[in-house]
């Protein structure tokens, strides 16, 4: 108990719980003033608490689709802090504006991989606020990669960044709970207790993330920094508390029946457990799953489906099961509905576009991407393409790769791989390091999530990965390093 007082009470601690409850009271507020209010006080919290601001928008990502759903005054939270960051980086820079400009050459690939995909797209007549977007989702997450990495960290950031993640996944994962229990009836706002889900998604967590694959991505990374709570605490410390968020931790990570965030964290533990030859780290992950399925899983689905007997309401058609969502994948029904509308019909679509536009593409916000969900595109009449399987709305591809391949063509995706690869490199040569068979091991984990998510535009994952990325950079001396102060 003393502990808790001790971490409540620290300066930064106080800074972050601040900045959350004017979160929570501009809920409650009309959206405008909430915008302005919100919009005043996280462009003086970024500016003078840089390091902290960056660390809250874990908090922030992770719970924002509830937050703009109750207040759309909520919405710029998290592009205000990353900016002002930025322009934090750069004031502190002094005179010293070469470095600014010191990039990777990963980095220059990223940047003639956007400029090549806008000016396509502009000239295939996408609208231009459409490649605006596009390219604003590309490029405002790895602002955070930059700002890190160019930033000298204060004593104690590995440990505050893990502690703020496993406390956030703490909050989401007991939220999650409650809606699965509750047969998302509590704790929601009114347009998700009564949004119409398939009977595949029904038996799914959304949480405070609003979307099954995002809570699971949120624990995933949660469980990482947990084991890297374990490794500096050992036995000495909290060693009862990381125990219990570990199983519930995984408990909810398999209620959320995410199996795309299942393989990758599947990849991701096997090629860092081969690389480290940690073996107790695996040993770990087996007690602590098998416990989580038998004081977790199995009694929260047998809670969903006594209370059904009950005639409580539920959207739900049941508790669901492990096995059934691992069987969902190779069922043949299924497989067709993907060919007819979904993964596997935008997929041929994709390269269908790319056979008619081989070396160019058709730019950016024309095929599966953010920007064609908000604005269209002009060559879906064209092709034929429907959007029937989001009720109406326009698709995500959910493959990275395809829609690098139609909206850029073969140079696109010799640029999109030398971004890959350059950060490859870079992690290869710290592979006699911890942090670098991490990396190596992220890295192949986020590349296999490319082939079932458009991984680069989801908010959630490119947050923690830029963040950790960033973290690597500075640690490894990168680059040159500033030093934003803090008051």
């Amino acid at each position: 108990m003393s502990t808790l007082k001790k971490y409540v009470s620290d300066k930064d601690t106080v800074s972050l719980l601040v900045a959350l409850a004017v979160v929570v009271v501009a809920l409650f507020l009309p959206s405008s003033i909430a915008l302005v209010a919100t919009s005043l006080f996280f462009v003086l919290f970024a500016f003078f608490r840089p390091q902290q601001s960056l660390l809250f928008l874990i908090i922030y990502v992770s719970i924002r689709p509830l937050l703009v759903e109750v207040n759309s005054g909520l919405k710029l939270v998290g592009d205000l802090i990353t900016v002002i960051a930025f322009a934090k980086l750069v004031l502190s820079s002094g005179r010293n504006w070469k470095s600014l400009f010191s990039f990777k050459w990963f980095e220059w690939a990223f940047f003639a991989f956007l400029l090549f995909g806008a000016v396509i797209g502009l000239m295939q007549n996408v609208l231009p606020a459409a490649v605006i977007f596009q390219i604003r989702t590309f490029i405002i997450m790895y602002l955070l990669y930059y700002i890190l990495s160019r930033m000298l960290l204060p004593e104690g950031w590995y440990r505050r960044f893990a502690w703020v993640t496993v406390w956030t996944g703490f909050i989401v994962s007991i939220h999650g709970l409650i809606e699965k229990l509750s047969l998302r009836q509590l704790l929601l706002p009114d347009i998700w207790k009564y949004k119409t889900l398939s009977a595949t998604n029904a038996v799914r967590i959304y949480g405070l993330p609003g979307n099954p694959n995002s809570l699971a991505l949120l624990l995933f990374f949660a469980i990482i920094a947990l084991f890297f709570l374990k490794s500096v605490y050992g036995k000495e410390k909290y060693r009862l508390f990381l125990n219990i968020n570990l199983v519930l931790f995984l408990g909810v990570f398999i209620l959320t029946y995410s199996r795309g965030t299942w393989i990758s964290a599947f990849i991701f533990g096997l090629i860092f457990i081969l690389l480290t030859k940690n073996w107790q780290v695996l040993k770990r992950l087996v007690l602590a799953g098998i416990t989580s399925i038998i004081i977790i899983y199995f009694p929260v689905n047998l809670a969903v489906q006594y209370f059904q007997s009950l005639g409580l309401s539920a959207p739900a058609p049941g508790a669901g099961s492990f096995g059934g969502r691992i069987s969902e994948t190779f069922d043949e029904n299924n497989l067709a509905l993907m060919s007819e509308s979904g993964r596997f019909f935008y997929i041929n679509k994709g390269f269908e576009v790319f056979k008619d536009n081989p070396i160019t593409g058709t730019g950016f916000g024309s095929f599966g991407g953010s920007a064609t969900l908000s604005y269209g595109s002009p060559i879906y009449n064209h092709y034929g393409i429907r959007s029937d399987i989001y009720g109406g709305k326009y698709f995500y591809s959910d493959n990275q790769y395809i829609q690098v391949i139609a909206e850029t063509g073969a140079v696109g995706v010799v640029l999109f791989a030398a971004f890959l690869l350059g950060m490859l490199a870079m992690f290869w040569k710290e592979r006699k390091t911890v942090f670098g068979k991490f990396m190596i091991a992220l890295w192949f984990a986020t590349g296999f999530s490319g082939f079932y998510y458009n991984i680069w535009e989801l908010k959630m994952y490119t947050m923690f990965y830029f963040l950790i990325f960033g973290t690597f950079a500075s640690y490894t001396n990168q680059y040159v390093k500033m030093n934003l102060k803090e008051r």
